[in-house]
């Protein structure tokens, strides 16, 4: 366990259900209902948020065509064709989307709102939970699409491993998503992009 969720076990990204008070002081000023059209939300901002809808969208898909290869109505082959490119470039615009959060807009966001530095040492803290995770679906997902597919059982226990692996990663990415919106989009919103440095 590391150094934030030691210290905070209520902030731990399996286990907490939303930000506390003392990091909610701009999203009760901004909540979600008036995010949209507000003077504020840039295209830096909405450009952020696309991207986060599209790895809600692409996780949703590769947990629909999981389902339908486990319950039978994909075949072996389509779902082995469809499915790792699809993987592959979820990880990798993943990766890249952390690190460039980690190495360049944390920092700023933490610099502009102190009362907040907490929340971005936490969403820091979650890319590492989620890397973690990450690791565990490639090593699933490279043993299901491997498995002989004419062992019905191998295969049906693979996939039910990768099923588990990839599901808790989309639970960790869902909730890290709202979380990390409901932090920087009133921030924004509050300050500006161009005061921020990020517009």
């Amino acid at each position: 366990m590391d150094a934030i969720t030691t210290a905070a076990p209520d902030l731990a990204l399996d286990t907490r259900s939303g930000w506390p008070a003392d990091l909610r002081v701009l999203i009760d000023r901004y909540p979600r209902e008036v995010w949209t059209g507000h003077a504020n939300l840039g295209q830096m901002a909405q450009f952020w948020l696309q991207r986060h809808d599209m790895f809600r969208e692409i996780g949703a898909a590769l947990a629909d065509a999981t389902t339908a290869f486990r319950e039978g109505t994909a075949t072996a082959g389509d779902f082995r064709a469809w499915f790792p490119p699809r993987l592959q470039f979820f990880l990798q615009q993943l990766h890249a989307h952390h690190q460039i959060e980690d190495l360049h807009y944390f920092p700023v966001f933490q610099a502009a709102e102190a009362r907040l530095a907490r929340g971005f040492n936490v969403l820091e803290s979650d890319h590492g939970v989620i890397h973690e995770a990450i690791l565990g679906t490639v090593e699933s997902a490279n043993a299901f699409i491997a498995r002989d597919a004419a062992d019905a059982d191998a295969l049906r226990r693979a996939g039910e491993q990768y099923a588990a692996t990839g599901g808790a990663l989309l639970d960790k990415l869902t909730r890290h998503l709202r979380d990390e919106e409901d932090l920087i989009i009133p921030l924004i919103l509050d300050r500006g992009e161009a005061a921020l440095g990020v517009g």
